[in-house]
């Protein structure tokens, strides 16, 4: 797959008429997946609130004075409970996050047991738990994490503006350390943060031109929430928001320059119509979280989700044994 992408090339994608766009996108889709087919994830937040971390978009943070409480690690047995609960209700990948800038080591073998015991379900395994230190992937990859969640957010020029306590540098560290851990890369980011189309064309710049295609792409939509600096602005100049046709864009063009990647519909979701949500089913995507909750945000959930499948004639991915992922000599090929 391409990993030397122009930007000029990813802005010409933008640019084209939005029926030709969504065409191209498609059929890369349909010559690499099913396209009636969609993979169901389930996340849950194992600790919530107190990161020290100043990203604005982020409900979680000691920063923002958005009323959610801080919280410690849940119990191994009860993030177990919960996994097997998504198992029952469909889901085929179980995404856990905690609200760390990063992990202490001495959280690390309650992670791993987590860890292993979700898997030992026959779900697909995945965390998000903040920047991560060699050992500590290697931690992962031995337990048998199947992917790690590491969001760009945005573009490299964007992003500063959004975040200060940790660069873009720091999130490309983290992604080199789980890719040469032997762990499936996800990592996407955030639209509607006020950003421009060009700003769009830099974060799938990014993701496009790494060595290596994170195996899973996901894409928000920002849920703008009161007390964080993005939500507080945005409720001034509601303008801002990106409309519905630029979010199914960047679906698009997310599909055609990272073909073989699962491409999720993630945070936002709820506030689509079905209408926008079947548009970015055809420009590609094909992945969604399920369930009422995203960490602290809402979500469509489980009745409404089947009752669109229902309509559009989508089905629930097939589960299968998930790839590991390629090795530095596999990538380079």
């Amino acid at each position: 797959m391409r990993t030397d992408w122009t930007r000029a090339e990813i802005a010409a994608l933008f640019d084209l008429p939005f029926t030709e766009l969504v065409f191209r996108a498609a059929e890369v889709h349909r010559a690499h997946h099913a396209p009636d087919e969609v993979q169901l994830c389930t996340l849950l937040s194992i600790k919530t609130g107190g990161c020290a971390e100043d990203c604005g978009y982020c409900s979680q943070s000691v920063h923002a004075d958005s009323g959610v409480k801080a919280t410690k690690l849940m119990a191994v047995q009860e993030v177990l409970q919960r996994a097997a609960q998504a198992k029952d209700a469909g889901s085929q990948r179980f995404c856990m996050g905690a609200a760390w800038r990063n992990p202490k080591d001495r959280d690390m073998p309650a992670i791993v047991e987590i860890v292993k015991g979700v898997r030992a379900m026959g779900l697909e395994t995945c965390m998000t738990l903040g920047m991560l230190k060699p050992h500590q992937a290697e931690m992962l990859a031995d337990a048998g994490l199947d992917y790690y969640n590491h969001n760009i957010d945005s573009s490299p020029e964007y992003y500063e503006r959004a975040i200060s306590t940790r660069t873009m540098a720091d999130r490309l560290d983290t992604l080199g350390h789980v890719r040469a851990a032997g762990i499936n890369v996800c990592s996407g980011g955030i639209v509607g943060m006020g950003e421009t189309r060009e700003d769009r064309v830099g974060f799938v710049h990014t993701l496009a031109t790494l060595p290596q295609h994170p195996e899973s792409v996901p894409i928000n939509a920002l849920v703008p929430v009161k007390g964080t600096v993005l939500g507080d602005m945005l409720a001034d100049t509601p303008l801002a928001k990106i409309d519905d046709i630029e979010f199914v864009r960047t679906v698009a063009v997310a599909r055609i320059t990272m073909p073989l990647s699962m491409v999720r519909l993630s945070a936002g979701r709820e506030s689509m119509s079905e209408a926008t949500q079947a548009l970015c089913f055809l420009a590609g995507a094909n992945s969604i979280f399920t369930g009422d909750k995203l960490l602290t945000a809402p979500n469509a959930g489980d009745d409404s989700d089947g009752a669109m499948f229902a309509k559009l004639g989508l089905k629930a991915m097939r589960g299968e044994e998930p790839m590991r992922a390629c090795g530095a000599a596999e990538a380079a090929e």
